[in-house]
């Protein structure tokens, strides 16, 4: 199994609010197309810096980051991130570390998608085209 990448959009949510209640234009709404590495085996959405200073995001609280070396480093939590693919949107906060963005199971799981295994690409469920199903039992 190869890398799997997709293009998503990541859009600063406070400004969206802001934006919704009238103070703030569309057009002042920070936001960006990413070409994410997707990973299903890591839990969280992940950005690097310069992604955190162009959206205008504040960190939120610290968690740890552990790296596949048993590496274990405090890392600063943004938020909220709206996060864009084909026809989903999730709402999520993103840790900031290393140099690209990182598409992890959390967010995956709130847009419900999936990684088609012979094609190697992002796609939306096919058991479920036209919006999200979410398990709540």
């Amino acid at each position: 199994m190869g890398l799997v990448h997709a293009e998503i959009e990541l859009i600063n949510a406070g400004d969206l609010e802001v934006a919704r209640r009238g103070f703030i234009g569309r057009e002042e709404v920070r936001r960006m197309t990413s070409n994410a590495l997707v990973d299903s085996g890591a839990y969280m959405m992940v950005i690097p810096e310069h992604v955190r200073l162009q959206l205008g995001l504040e960190t939120v609280e610290y968690g740890e980051a552990e790296y596949a070396n048993g590496k274990i480093e405090s890392v600063p939590i943004v938020g909220p991130i709206v996060i864009k693919f084909a026809n989903r949107r999730t709402v999520a906060d993103a840790m900031v570390l290393g140099n690209q963005v990182l598409l992890g199971s959390i967010p995956m799981g709130a847009m419900d998608v999936v990684i088609h295994p012979r094609t190697q690409t992002l796609m939306v469920n096919p058991e479920n085209p036209t919006m999200p199903k979410m398990i709540v039992k």
